[in-house]
C-alpha cells in the first residue's frame, strides 16, 4: 500500500511539474515584417488570431477577410498576426518588402505582419512549434496543413482552438469567440 501511494505521489508530481513548465504564447518573441524585434508579450489581455500566409496561394483572398475582421473587432481586445511562410509548392517567394508591398498594395492589410518564416518540417519556428505540439502547447496537435490555418490564442496566452486553412477567418468559431460566445 505504502509503495502504491508513493508511485501515485510521484505520478501527481509529474503531472503538475509538467502542466507548469507549459510555455504560453507570450514567452516568445520575433521580428516583424520590417525586421524590427516584437515580443509577444505586449499582447497580454487580447485575444490573438495567428494566421500563417502566402501571396500566390488560392486561400490568399482570405487576407481581405482578415483585414475585415481587425478592422471590426481589432484594438485593445484583439488582434491577428500574419506569420509569410513558403512551406507549401513556394506560394510565398517574396522577400518581406515585397511581402508587405503586396499585402498593403492588394488587400489594404494593417494588422501585423511578421517577417517570413517556416511552419513546419526541420527548420520551423518556435512558435510555431508550440502551436502545432501537444507537448508544448498542452492542448492538442495541430500540424499546420496548408496556408491559412488559424490559431486562436486566448487573453492568457494560451491556445484555445485552431481553424482549417481552407475556411473563412469570418466563420462564427472566430467570431463568436473574439465576441466571448464561447471558447
Amino acid at each position: 500500500m505504502k509503495a502504491i501511494l508513493l508511485i501515485l505521489g510521484f505520478i501527481i508530481m509529474t503531472i503538475l511539474a509538467n502542466s507548469q513548465s507549459t510555455k504560453s504564447f507570450y514567452d516568445f518573441k520575433t521580428t516583424t515584417i520590417d525586421g524590427q524585434p516584437f515580443d509577444l508579450s505586449t499582447l497580454k489581455g487580447k485575444k490573438v488570431l495567428v494566421v500563417n500566409t502566402a501571396s500566390k496561394c488560392g486561400n490568399t483572398p482570405q487576407y481581405e477577410q482578415l483585414e475585415q475582421l481587425f478592422q471590426k473587432y481589432g484594438g485593445d481586445k484583439f488582434t491577428i498576426i500574419g506569420f509569410p511562410a513558403n512551406n507549401f509548392l513556394s506560394q510565398e517567394p517574396g522577400t518581406n518588402a515585397q511581402i508587405k508591398e503586396f499585402c498593403t498594395k492588394n488587400y489594404g492589410v494593417t494588422f501585423p505582419m511578421m517577417s517570413k518564416i517556416s511552419v513546419k518540417g526541420k527548420d520551423q519556428d518556435p512558435i510555431y512549434q508550440w502551436l502545432t505540439s501537444l507537448d508544448e502547447n498542452g492542448v492538442m496537435d495541430a500540424p499546420v496543413k496548408w496556408n491559412f490555418q488559424k490559431f486562436m490564442i486566448d487573453e492568457s496566452g494560451n491556445l484555445v482552438g485552431m481553424v482549417a486553412p481552407g475556411t473563412s477567418p469570418m466563420t462564427d468559431k472566430i467570431v463568436n469567440w473574439i465576441e466571448g460566445a464561447s471558447k
